[in-house]
């Protein structure tokens, strides 16, 4: 089942269980690489590192809309993890969520995050890996 890292309203059980029929909370975890930037809504940014838990469903689509990946809100991206499987992520676009954060680069949010991501060591690092 997949693997998704959860930062923000996605660690609330409640919330959760409105939204998925299917679920399973995993290990606590932490990615190391980007942090945790405020706004209207949590987002991801480059640099420092981000406590949350896995969240393991088969319903990606469910999450995509609950995340606007539609509209372009948030985009979801792979992270690997340190037990060598991997995990998604939501990265929101931090200019329309008014949080204090930047991705380097030229092109649009996707671009941005995945040239981060494959230029600078992101992983996930669960609880049950040390």
């Amino acid at each position: 089942m997949p693997s998704f890292f959860v930062y923000g309203t996605l660690t609330d059980r409640v919330q959760v269980d409105r939204l998925l029929d299917e679920w399973s909370f995993g290990p606590d975890a932490r990615v190391d690489g980007l942090h945790r930037a405020e706004g209207r809504y949590p987002t991801l940014a480059p640099g420092g590192s981000v406590s949350g838990r896995l969240l393991e469903t088969d319903d990606a689509a469910t999450l995509d809309a609950y995340e606007g990946v539609d509209s372009g809100l948030y985009v979801r991206v792979e992270l690997p993890r340190t037990d060598g499987e991997h995990a998604f992520a939501y990265v929101g676009d931090a200019a329309r969520l008014n949080a204090d954060a930047e991705w380097p680069g030229d092109g649009d949010l996707r671009t941005r995050v995945e040239q981060y991501l494959s230029e600078n060591r992101v992983v996930v690092e669960t609880g049950e890996s040390g």
